[in-house]
């Protein structure tokens, strides 16, 4: 064995440090396997959450020692290469020491090692309260603004809006799926550990977008125009983006937003490899205000032809015109939407619903109200089934709950 010499500087877990199945995903069948894990992005990792390098054997190993004096002095040896040759037991140990270590860093470092990941980091600039503390409203507010910038990234990576609404909501979370959030003590910051292959699409375009707001915001806040802000939705930029940092901001003396790519895959083509933060203040609250409602104002209705299942109907009398609510099966990426029916197709619509078939009609799809609403609807048809399919459909409906009225018989 060719150990290094300086044995004292190896980590040595403390018996009060917590045992390593305190770490989410990280007990002894599921940590990282030490003799797979490439040295280097070990490095990178501790050196972007603030491990110091101290010394070592040039081109052998690494000494790094944790970030504040609350780790007790543990620090690690880490090789410098695969080539060096206990490299497997020397990451063995370091994942050992990290996974006891009493700094709030190390778990982060485990958790990046342990699922590949992307990080995003938001902080906030609030009044602290005793020992360091913030209200749980506060904390709650920044996870909140926190998630729905991730969302607002998600609905960027599905295609460009300046309100995007209901639509495309069901794959934008499938895109955060997986996505890790280490407890965040203090409440003034909050990281997200975003895996790579599922999360990197919302994450590059989160990056693009947030860039492109505070661009705009700027030319808003010199020259007095929105004019920026309509040239940025093609970057990312929506109104959901913009309510998000309005939560952010709002309450706080300033907040900022990072991107850091996983170190040990490529980073997206045309980004910067390493970025700064994205700061916003509360001087930048009209600018964001008046663009979300000059997005929600601008998006414009889309012509759809939708099937979907009735799930309500209602009308104000035995006769006339009603409105019906769908569960879309086809024809529009929402879940539901509601439309006003002239007395005919509203017939229509109620005997297909007794029968458990779906419809199929025409229409708009109206930005107001989040795409939730279609107007003009036209050409109201039953849609012919087979029996399993109309089964499985009566079945679903059965599950959800619907406005029963006495108007659908004749």
């Amino acid at each position: 064995m060719h150990r290094p010499h300086d044995e004292s500087v190896r980590a040595h877990p403390s018996p009060a440090s917590p045992p390593s199945a305190a770490v989410p995903g990280l007990v002894s069948d599921g940590s990282p396997d030490p003799g797979r894990i490439d040295p280097a992005v070990l490095g990178a990792l501790l050196d972007r959450h603030g491990w110091r390098r101290r010394g070592g054997a040039a081109g052998r190993y690494s000494r790094w020692s944790p970030p504040g004096a609350s780790a007790g002095g543990t620090s690690l040896l880490v090789p410098e290469s695969r080539t060096f040759p206990d490299c497997a037991d020397l990451i063995g140990e370091a994942l050992t020491a990290l996974a006891h270590s009493s700094a709030p860093s190390a778990r982060d470092v485990l958790i990046g090692l342990a699922v590949p990941s992307d990080e995003v980091r938001w902080w906030r600039d609030v009044p602290q309260g005793p020992a360091g503390t913030v209200a749980w409203t506060v904390q709650e507010q920044l996870r909140t603004a926190a998630r729905g910038l991730l969302m607002a990234g998600a609905l960027a990576a599905r295609g460009p809006a300046g309100y995007h609404g209901a639509r495309h909501r069901h794959q934008a979370r499938a895109l955060l799926e997986g996505v890790l959030v280490p407890p965040a003590p203090g409440g003034r910051s909050l990281t997200a550990f975003v895996p790579v292959a599922t999360g990197r699409p919302a994450v590059a375009a989160l990056h693009q977008a947030l860039q492109a707001a505070r661009e705009a915001t700027d030319h808003q806040r010199a020259t007095g125009r929105l004019d920026a802000y309509d040239s940025a939705v093609a970057l990312g930029v929506s109104r959901e983006l913009t309510e998000a940092l309005i939560a952010l901001v709002r309450g706080s003396e300033g907040a900022a937003v990072q991107t850091q790519w996983s170190p040990g895959t490529p980073r997206p083509k045309g980004l910067a490899g390493r970025s700064e933060p994205v700061e916003f203040t509360p001087g930048d609250l009209p600018a964001l205000r008046a663009a979300g409602l000059r997005y929600l104002r601008s998006e414009p209705s889309v012509p759809v032809r939708l099937t979907g299942t009735v799930v309500r109907l209602r009308r104000a009398g035995p006769q006339g015109a009603g409105v019906v609510r769908l569960r879309v099966l086809a024809g529009a990426e929402v879940p539901h939407v509601r439309a006003a029916l002239p007395e005919d197709a509203y017939r229509t619509a109620g005997h297909a619903h007794l029968a458990g078939v779906p419809i199929r009609l025409t229409g708009r799809l109206e930005s107001r109200g989040g795409f939730r609403r279609l107007t003009d609807a036209l050409d109201v048809a039953a849609v012919p089934v087979d029996a399993a399919e109309r089964d499985r459909l009566l079945k679903s409906l059965r599950e959800e709950p619907y406005e029963p009225c006495e108007l659908l018989g004749e």
